[in-house]
This record gives C-alpha cells, sequence and structure tokens, in this order.
C-alpha cells in the first residue's frame, strides 16, 4: 500500500496537526500504521524545536503521556532527513534503568525499521560481540545508562571523540529521578566532559514527571544555563493512578524497631510482640489476597520487615498449598540470592512479588510491575514517584496501596505517636506527590564524593591530567562542582595523595597511584550512589546487628534498635562501631519513614493537615479514624500556635521541621548543655523543663546562625558517602555541613519557637 503525506496527516493526526506534516515520511507513516488519532500537544510543541535543535529542551508529562514520542519522533525525522556525513553516534539516550533501555529499544527499533537507521543498546547484559561492532561502526542511536557512559570515558578513553562524533542529541529519560543525588551529580560531569570531549555543545532532551517547579529539572539538565531551557509542559493527563492508605490499630503497646534500624533481624514472633505480629498477619493477608497472581514490588522500610513480611506471605502460600511468589530482596542478602529474585520478576511465565527496601527502587533491570506496595510511610515524595515509576509502565494505571500501622495510645504513649506521625507523613507525601511536588536538590551540597569519583575518572580517560586541566573540567564556572574553589580543590588533592588515591609525576601530570588504581579497576567504581556507611552496635562487648548511619551521632545519642531503647556511650570512627548501654523511660514512639532525610516542606505539610479538617479521599474507615485521633491530640495540646511543651522536669519541642534542620537544632541544643534527642518529629529535652530550655533558646537566638564548620567537627560518624573515607578531616566537616547542617534553618526555627512560646504566653496571662 502507498500513500502521500496529506493522506496519512488526514487519517492520523488530523488536518490541523502542522508538526506532523513536518515529520518525515518514514516517522508519518509509522504514526499512521499505529492507528493514531492525533498528536498530543507535548508532541506538537517539541516536534518544531526538535527538528532543527538549536538549544535544550525540557518535556514534562505524566507516565503514558507520549514524553519519549514527543522527543524522538523530530530526533529520528533528524536523523533521516540529515543523514551523517560520518562514522559517529548521532543520538544518545541516557536512563536511570536497564529496564527502561530494553523497552525504549523495543520502541525505537520499531520506529526505525526499514530506515537503516541503527539503534543499540549498551549496557551489562549486552553481549560482547555488539559492543564490538558498534565501536568499529558508530552509527544511530545508542541508550545506555550513566553508569555504562562513565564505563566508556574510563575503558575506551580514547575512542570517546570519534564515538560520538556526529552526536547531535543527548535524551535524559527520568531526568526528576536525578535531582539532588549523587548520580544526579555524576550525570551532569558526564555530560558536561562529552561536550569538552568532542569540543561543542550538543542540544540537550529531558524528559521528566510533573514537578512542581520544572526549573529543578532544568537546572539538572543545563547547569549552566538553566533559564535557556525551552519548557514543555503538558496539559493532558497520562497514565491514571490508583491510591489507598489502610489504617492498622494495634491493639496494646508494643516495642518497636524505629527509623534508624535498617538492619535488625528479630521478628515479632522472637520478641513476643503479638499485637504487632497480629497487624503484620493482617497486612500480609490483605497483600496475599490483592497481590497474588501478578508481579509487583512491596516496600518496606527495614530489612527486619522485608523478612517478616516475606516470611509471612510464603507461610500464607505454604497454607492455601501454592507456590511460593513472594521473596524478599534487600543489601544484605547474597548477590546470588538477589539475582535469583531479580530474574523471576523478569520471568513472565511465573508471577513473582518482591518484598524489598529501597534496593529495587531504582538501577535494576526488573521490568514493569503491577503495582507497588508501600508499608510505613514513603521515604519521601521523590522515592515514592521513583516507586510508583515501576508500576504500569505498559498503559495501565498505576497502582500504590500504602499500608500505616499506629499504636493504640494509653498514658505513656509518646507525643510522636499520639500525633499518628506515620499516618500523617504518609497522607502529607502523597498529598505533595499528587500536587506535583518534588523534594528541590540543595545546590549548597558539594558531592565532593562524586567530584573524587570523576577526576579517577578523568584520568583514566586520558592517562592522566594536569591539575589546571582537571579544575576547568570539573570546577571552573560552568564545570558540575564549581562550588568547589581552587583552594578547596588544591587540598582534595593533597588529602588524595595522602591516602594514595593519585599521584603527581614530575611534569605535574596528575596519575594514579595504588589506591585509585585498584578502585577504578573494580567494576563498582562506575556507580557514584552507595549504601551509607554501616556501623557495628555493640553492648557489652556482644553486637546488636549493624546500622547504616546518615545521621549525627555523638556520646548520648538516643536509638531505638531491635526493639529496645539505647543510649550512645562510645563511638569508633576507624572501627565503625558505636557502643550501646540500655537506656531508661517509657516505650520509644514509632517513627514515620526509613531513616530517608524527611524536607521541612513535608514537615510543614503534616502541620497544615493536622490544622485542617479536609479528610483525603484514598484514606480508608480506619485511616480516617486515625487522622480524627491525631488532630485532637494536635489541638488539645493546642499544637497550632505553639510547639514547646512542659513535662514537668523534662520539655518536648515540635518543630515541624524535616531531619536535616531539626537534627541541627538537636546538636546545637547539645552543644549548649541541653540532654536533646531527636525523635524524629519531636525533640525530647530531658532533665530540661521549659524555662530551661527558653533560656538556651533565647540565647541561640541572640547569637544568630551557628558557624556549620564548627558544629560539624563536633559530629562523629560523617563518613556516608563512597568516597569520604579519603577525605582529610577539614574537607570531611566541610562537606558534611554543606549535605547535613542547616544552621541558617536552625536559627530561623528557633526564632519562631521563641515567638510562639512569647505569643502563648501572652495569651495565657
Amino acid at each position: 500500500m502507498t500513500t502521500d503525506r496529506g493522506s496519512v496527516r488526514s487519517a492520523a493526526a488530523g488536518t490541523d496537526s502542522r508538526a506532523f506534516e513536518r515529520l518525515h515520511p518514514h516517522v508519518q507513516r509509522w504514526i499512521y500504521d499505529a492507528n493514531w488519532t492525533g498528536l498530543r500537544d507535548a508532541q506538537e510543541r517539541a516536534i518544531p524545536l526538535l527538528l532543527q535543535p538549536t538549544g535544550d529542551v525540557l518535556i514534562s508529562a505524566a507516565t503514558a503521556g507520549g514524553k519519549t514520542e514527543a522527543a524522538f519522533l523530530p530526533i529520528i525525522s533528524n536523523l533521516l532527513d540529515q543523514p551523517a556525513p560520518g562514522p559517529g553516534l548521532q543520538a544518545l539516550y541516557l536512563a536511570p534503568l536497564k529496564a527502561l533501555i530494553n523497552d525504549q529499544y523495543g520502541r525505537l527499533t520499531d520506529l526505525c525499521d526499514g530506515t537503516g537507521l541503527a539503534v543499540h543498546r549498551w549496557h551489562g547484559d549486552v553481549a560482547a560481540d555488539r559492543k564490538t561492532k558498534l565501536l568499529k561502526t558508530p552509527s544511530g542511536v545508542l541508550l545506555t545508562t550513566p553508569e555504562s557512559l562513565e564505563a566508556l570515558f574510563v575503558l575506551r578513553g580514547t575512542k570517546v571523540p570519534g564515538l560520538f562524533a556526529q552526536l547531535r542529541y543527548v535524551v535524559v529519560d527520568e531526568l526528576h529521578a536525578f535531582l539532588g543525588t549523587e548520580r544526579g551529580a555524576q550525570l551532569r560531569s558526564l555530560l558536561h566532559r562529552l561536550e569538552l570531549t568532542v569540543r561543542r555543545r550538543i542540544a540537550r532532551v529531558g524528559l521528566s514527571a510533573t514537578l512542581g517547579d520544572m526549573r529543578l529539572a532544568a537546572a539538572q539538565l543545563r547547569p549552566s544555563a538553566p533559564d535557556q531551557v525551552t519548557l514543555i509542559e503538558s496539559a493532558a493527563g497520562g497514565q491514571d493512578l490508583r491510591l489507598a492508605v489502610r489504617g492498622y490499630l494495634d491493639s496494646a503497646p508494643r516495642a518497636t524497631i524505629g527509623p534508624q534500624d535498617q538492619t535488625a533481624e528479630s521478628s515479632d514472633e522472637e520478641s513476643g510482640d503479638n499485637a504487632t505480629l497480629t497487624s503484620t498477619r493482617l497486612i500480609s493477608s490483605h497483600l496475599f489476597e490483592v497481590l497474588r497472581g501478578s508481579d509487583n514490588l512491596v516496600f518496606a522500610n527495614s530489612r527486619s520487615k522485608v523478612e517478616m513480611y516475606a516470611d509471612q506471605l510464603r507461610r500464607l502460600c505454604e497454607q492455601a498449598h501454592l507456590p511460593n511468589e513472594f521473596f524478599p530482596h534487600h543489601g544484605s542478602l547474597s548477590k546470588e540470592l538477589r539475582e535469583d529474585v531479580e530474574a523471576a520478576l523478569k520471568n513472565p511465565a511465573r508471577p513473582v512479588t518482591a518484598v524489598a527496601t529501597t534496593t529495587l527502587e531504582m538501577g535494576i533491570d526488573i521490568g514493569s510491575v503491577a503495582s507497588i506496595a508501600q508499608i510505613g510511610p514513603p521515604p519521601s515524595v521523590a522515592g515514592l514517584r521513583q516507586r510508583l515509576g515501576r508500576s504500569g509502565r505498559r498503559g495501565d494505571p498505576a497502582t500504590l496501596r500504602t499500608y500505616i500501622t499506629e499504636p493504640e495510645i494509653d498514658p505513656r504513649t509518646p507525643l510522636a505517636d499520639q500525633l499518628r506521625g506515620a499516618l500523617v507523613q504518609a497522607t502529607a507525601t502523597i498529598e505533595l506527590l499528587l500536587a506535583g511536588w518534588c523534594e528541590p536538590p540543595d545546590p549548597a551540597v558539594l558531592h565532593t564524593s562524586t567530584l573524587i569519583q570523576q577526576l579517577l575518572s578523568l584520568i583514566a580517560q586520558h592517562g592522566g591530567v594536569t591539575p589546571l586541566d582537571a579544575y576547568r573540567a570539573l570546577c571552573d564556572i560552568d564545570g558540575p562542582f564549581r562550588a568547589t574553589t581552587p583552594v578547596r580543590f588544591k587540598a582534595l588533592l593533597r588529602s588524595l595523595a595522602a591516602h594514595e588515591v593519585i599521584d603527581q609525576s614530575r611534569d605535574g601530570t596528575l596519575l594514579l597511584a595504588e589506591a585509585g588504581e585498584r578502585t577504578v579497576n573494580h567494576y563498582s567504581f562506575y556507580a557514584a550512589f552507595t549504601s551509607p556507611e554501616e556501623y557495628r552496635l555493640l553492648t557489652g562487648g556482644r553486637q546488636l546487628g549493624v546500622l547504616p548511619v546518615d545521621f549525627p551521632l555523638y556520646i548520648g545519642l538516643g536509638l531505638i534498635f531491635g526493639g529496645r531503647r539505647w543510649r550512645v556511650i562510645g563511638i569508633d570512627d576507624r572501627q565503625r562501631t558505636i557502643d550501646l548501654t540500655r537506656a531508661a523511660g517509657g516505650r520509644p514512639p514509632t517513627f514515620g519513614g526509613d531513616g530517608a532525610a524527611v524536607h521541612d516542606h513535608v514537615r510543614a505539610q503534616m502541620r497544615d493537615l493536622l490544622a485542617d479538617d479536609r479528610v483525603p479521599d484514598f484514606l480508608n474507615a480506619p485511616a480516617r479514624q486515625l487522622l480524627t485521633e491525631a488532630r485532637d491530640t494536635f489541638h488539645r495540646h493546642g499544637l497550632a500556635t505553639q510547639s514547646l511543651l512542659d513535662r514537668g522536669p523534662a520539655s518536648i519541642v515540635v518543630p515541624w521541621v524535616g531531619t536535616r534542620t531539626g537534627n541541627t537544632l538537636t546538636v546545637l541544643l547539645r552543644h549548649h548543655g541541653i540532654e536533646a534527642v531527636n525523635d524524629g518529629l519531636t525533640i525530647t529535652c530531658e532533665r530540661h523543663d521549659r524555662p530551661q530550655l527558653l533560656a538556651v533558646l533565647t540565647m541561640l537566638a541572640a547569637t544568630g546562625p551557628a558557624d556549620p564548620l564548627a558544629l560539624a567537627a563536633s559530629v562523629q560518624g560523617k563518613q556516608s558517602n563512597k568516597y569520604d573515607r579519603w577525605l582529610d578531616d577539614a574537607l570531611l566537616d566541610e562537606d558534611y555541613a554543606a549535605r547535613s547542617l542547616d544552621t541558617v534553618g536552625a536559627h530561623r526555627t528557633v526564632v519562631r519557637l521563641l515567638n510562639e512560646a512569647n505569643g502563648a504566653g501572652q495569651q495565657h496571662a
């Protein structure tokens, strides 16, 4: 069958589609054969901009909103209309997941079928002969991950200029997933180094989920000129989203493992916690009922809970005389066991549900799943968005089921539990997701660990580099690490040399030393992200478990581990050990999240939710009752107008701030003699009543924001990123202060607390 451009346009895209008629005839035919009735709004707007690229474009739409086609319909048309004059890849597609790459590879191969335009994949699962063929005759479109691009720079540095000699476009998919992360810093550096290698600016195309402020994604796409990125936000709805939050009430007091416990392997059966076991069984029964027979991901907020729920679900399969469909996946499992679960998820012949921590959020090829379940509050809005991206990728609705357990309230119940912190945080997080908000990256973060990785990669790519060239490539005014000054860069080089990571030849060239060679030659080098450093928890010489530390450590810190309350009495950073002693006091509170940092805006949304009377439709009846109880507590304590509560010899602060500000405030109070313990939602000041606390707050308000470097020096356990171990004390303090402390926000909170306290006192008088 033959047809002309006009007939395809009228049949497939409507006679008013000016963008359609500009596409290459082969692309028009593809649209016609796909039975499209028209182009989506984002596609109409993107096609003219990308057919002859003159700048960067960011395309934002909901999942299944046509973002990929908005980019590649004009890109493929351009490549077909203007064939490359010589060898070299013409378009580069970067995605955070191999599963995404494999999916897009099939779609682009279909789009380019019969044109002679090659489409390539490059990741760990691609056969070596295909990679060799690409290197010999590079052309067309390459789909890969940032880590695989990093490997190309390191292992084939001399081939990179020729490989990308004809490059016209770089497409970054799921751009929102890179915001504010070490992986995002790595991506920015790779894009910058790529342009330095080919000696010209390349059009960047970002594909992102809808965010409240798309300038955040624009700054990720082109950090040196975000205002010059053209934004295309789709007005059309995309994939449907199905939400449900189910509330559960424990009928008796319980010992609770808090968010900072990522690894305790004790089960509720072992601790005799019948109430929690009951709620676990109820949640497990519902999960079994709604998930059996399909592929799903269940995210729990600790490894112990992953094991507990996987065990409960396996037992339910056995009781029903069915093959087991539920398997655990977390970082403490062997590589073989994790890979078995990942392979099972990709196998369409059998239904599998993985119960996981954060290990299956991104970066692992598991294909698409039918639904996502979240046990406990999501770690963040960005994390929830990333997890939802795993669900319903083939046009089906994305489904999220959230399960929240709260304790029964009695006279000993901590205030955080009375405020139903887990339920309120989960609800606030979902509301912010629906509003399109996402945690913004902090421009003050230095990403020193990733800077080290990129420096080593640069040395490996070129076989050596001068300090000046390295600084210009990575830290100059347009560089991805421009927050690092020349003075700090020199200090970093000295620290790396002292740790035998780099060396310097007589002519000044930086080379890899023994530790650097060993690091670069290991397969794990290409990934910038890693888990926080783990410390062994000891009591009386007996090990309780291990704990990833990404929060301030100090003597006297209260920890919740294995269902018990402990106080830190010793810290050894070199041996990675924390000595604990049992702490007296009431039952510990339950905390929201898995230890991930909670943003100030999430806490503010929680306060707004409690002060309001709205009842979200996605809450089931028990969850609505828990919200009602939380609001009763909120108003009974007058928390709408004050945040300092007197508890006899102690006092409680409810600051409504995120993890970073709350940690900074806690360290400040302890630095000035207040025995403050950050409980997450609240800060408990033991043995210090309200007048004593107010006196310290008054002094803190008068002195202004604290020196973040001096405050960082008082904190232990600061090594949380991949290469922090190579930083000297001054560099580590600076990096930690930029990453984990907010002295300005803490001072602002102190002033607000005082104003509220003075206002409440005047009202009382």
